[in-house]
């Protein structure tokens, strides 16, 4: 399953969808915003993971403050999208059902969208 990210250049909002149509908000067209593309420390913001007992938990090594955090986790797979949102404060890890081969995305508000395969 492909998902395509996008922010608006004017109020922030982040979206998510299954195409890549031009999205407008604020009267603008959307941004596609890419992972893994900002200059940032890398190891602080890819999802890792490991997987025991059919289980997958999935953290990034983050602070969560409450002007720098990890604003949500995803784990997508051909059929299936999981999804846990945090806010400051919070410990930036989930755990989900882990049913073979995904990609992990991590969104931190300063640093923009990261992301992790699973092959």
């Amino acid at each position: 399953m492909k998902i395509y990210f996008r922010k608006c250049n004017k109020c922030g909002n982040l979206i998510w969808s299954f195409n890549d149509t031009s999205i407008t908000c604020c009267n603008e067209k959307m941004r596609i915003v890419n992972a893994n593309e900002v200059d940032a420390s890398f190891e602080k913001h890819i999802p890792q993971y490991e997987i025991k007992d059919n289980k997958i938990t999935i953290k990034v090594n983050h602070v969560m403050e409450d002007n720098h955090f990890i604003m949500w986790i995803m784990m997508v797979s051909d059929n299936e999208i999981n999804y846990k949102e945090f806010k400051p404060g919070d410990v930036p890890e989930v755990t989900f059902d882990y049913k073979g081969k995904c990609k992990l995305y991590s969104y931190c508000n300063l640093h923009s969208l990261w992301t992790n395969n699973i092959e």
